[in-house]
C-alpha cells in the first residue's frame, strides 16, 4: 500500500521547486492534493501534467481569502483534507541590513514576512478545523537559514528562524489531534525569488554564477540538492502511521551542514 493512499494534501507554494516536487511525491504516494499558488502559469503547467490527480488554486498565500477557499476547494474535490503543506516563501538575495536602504526596510520585512510567516500561518488556520476533524498534519519548509547564519540575508533568515519557533508553538497548540513538523533543506537547484526592489543585483537562486558548485562544496555530501531529494521527509512527516509520536520537530535535509 502506497504511504499516503487515500490522503488529501493542500500544499501552497506548490507550482515549482521544492514544493512541486512534493506535489508530484505525494501523488506517487498515492494522495490527492490541492495546490494554491500565485504563479498561474505554472499552475497550469502543473494542472497540465496531473489532469486527474490534483486541483489548482490560484491565489496569494497572504491573503487568508484565497487561503481559506484553498481549504473550501479542496474538500469540495475530494470530501476532506488531512495534510497541509506550507511551502511558499520569498528569498532576500543574501542582503544585509547595513545594504537595505531605511526607506525600503520597511516595506521589504512586510513583504518578506507577510509571505514566509503570515502566509504559513494563513493555511493552517484555515486548514486547522479540517486537520483536526481527520488528525492530519501540518509540514511546513524551514531552511538551514532556520539554524544557522549566511545562508540569506538578515530577513530571510530572521524569518526562517521564526519558523522554527511557529512548527514548535503550533504542535503544542493543536496537539492532540494535530502533529505538527517541518523539513529544513539546505541549498536546492531552484529558482527561488527574492523580494522586489531590494537589490538590483537579484536574480533566481539557481542563475547565480557558481551557485552549484559553491553550495555542493560548503557541505559534507559534496553535492547541491535537487527539489526531489527532500520529498521523502515531507512523506514521512505527513504519515501518522510512519511518524505517529512525531510532532514539534525539524530534520535537517541539507547534505551535513547541521555536522559542519
Amino acid at each position: 500500500m502506497k504511504t499516503l493512499e487515500s490522503k488529501v494534501a493542500l500544499v501552497s507554494g506548490g507550482a515549482e521547486g521544492i514544493g512541486r516536487a512534493v506535489v508530484e511525491r505525494y501523488i506517487r504516494e498515492g494522495a490527492r492534493v490541492a495546490v494554491l499558488d500565485i504563479n498561474e502559469p505554472k499552475l497550469q503547467a502543473l494542472k497540465r501534467d496531473y489532469p486527474d490527480q490534483l486541483i489548482i488554486v490560484h491565489g496569494d498565500v497572504t491573503c487568508y481569502e484565497d487561503n481559506a477557499r484553498a481549504v473550501a476547494d479542496t474538500v469540495a474535490a475530494f470530501g476532506k483534507l488531512d495534510i497541509f503543506v506550507g511551502n511558499a516563501a520569498l528569498f532576500d538575495y543574501f542582503v544585509p541590513l547595513c545594504k537595505i536602504a531605511p526607506e525600503k526596510l520597511e516595506a521589504s520585512f512586510d513583504r518578506l514576512f507577510h509571505v514566509n510567516l503570515l502566509g504559513y500561518l494563513n493555511g493552517v488556520r484555515a486548514a486547522m478545523e479540517e486537520l483536526k476533524r481527520n488528525r492530519g498534519a501540518v509540514v511546513l519548509t524551514v531552511s538551514n537559514s532556520g539554524f544557522y547564519p549566511g545562508g540569506g540575508g538578515i530577513l530571510y533568515v530572521t524569518s526562517k528562524h521564526a519558523v522554527v519557533g511557529m512548527i514548535k508553538q503550533l504542535a503544542y497548540e493543536m496537539a492532540p489531534e494535530v502533529r505538527v513538523n517541518g523539513v529544513s533543506p539546505g541549498a536546492t537547484d531552484t529558482e527561488m525569488k527574492s523580494v522586489e526592489g531590494l537589490t538590483d543585483r537579484a536574480q533566481p537562486l539557481n542563475h547565480i554564477n557558481g551557485f552549484s558548485e559553491n553550495a555542493a562544496n560548503a557541505v559534507p555530501l559534496k553535492r547541491i540538492a535537487a527539489p526531489e531529494d527532500h520529498t521523502a521527509f515531507y512523506v514521512v512527516l505527513a504519515s501518522n502511521e510512519q511518524s505517529p509520536m512525531t510532532t514539534g520537530c525539524v530534520i535537517h535535509s541539507d547534505g551535513g551542514w547541521v555536522a559542519r
